[in-house]
């Protein structure tokens, strides 16, 4: 199981993710890496759980304040 997620996660590196955080936040940005913790680094990443965007840049999220990731599906 930790081999799919880990193989799915590589495979969306540089594409776009959305994360729900346990603060019930809603983050999006480009993931650049993650770790076996599931902390992940985004760039470019954006606060969007109010109606008017909130510009985080680069950003580190540790693994245990993440709730669920919705990665990219591959159209090809």
């Amino acid at each position: 199981m930790a081999d799919e997620i880990s193989t799915a996660m590589a495979a969306c590196q540089g594409k776009t993710v959305l994360l729900r955080l346990r603060n019930n936040k809603t983050i999006q940005g480009s993931l650049i890496d993650f770790d076996i913790h599931m902390n992940l680094t985004l760039d470019a990443a954006e606060d969007i759980t109010e109606e008017k965007h909130l510009n985080l840049g680069k950003v580190l999220l540790r693994g245990d304040n993440i709730l669920a990731i919705s990665l990219p599906t591959d159209k090809s």
